[in-house]
């Protein structure tokens, strides 16, 4: 799966609001892998194309975002309007010991 920086920056601009203050957001995804096109009807050849937009690739299991400083109920929260932004199926997990 690829995800657009449009469509990550509404899932981060959701977060952020909702943490109220104390707290720190890390973003372990970041759009770095190129997608490039040609023009309509250009003749066969002549290279690639140039970079049209950037993508970052989501793979299953990957962990997208990161919070720390608020409790666990609120970070919940925060991350299920988060994933409301995403055209990907997300889950929330955390670590171990906060269970």
């Amino acid at each position: 799966e690829r995800l657009t920086p449009r469509q990550i920056e509404p899932a981060r601009r959701a977060i952020v609001p909702e943490m109220n203050g104390p707290g720190r957001i890390w973003m372990r995804i970041f759009t770095d892998s190129p997608v490039s096109k040609k023009p309509a009807e250009v003749r066969m050849g002549s290279g690639k194309g140039t970079p049209e937009y950037w993508v970052c690739r989501v793979h299953p299991g990957r962990i997208m975002f990161e919070m720390d400083g608020v409790p666990k109920q609120l970070a919940h929260e925060a991350f299920a309007l988060a994933a409301a932004k995403l055209p990907v199926k997300t889950r929330v997990v955390s670590r171990l010991g906060d269970e």
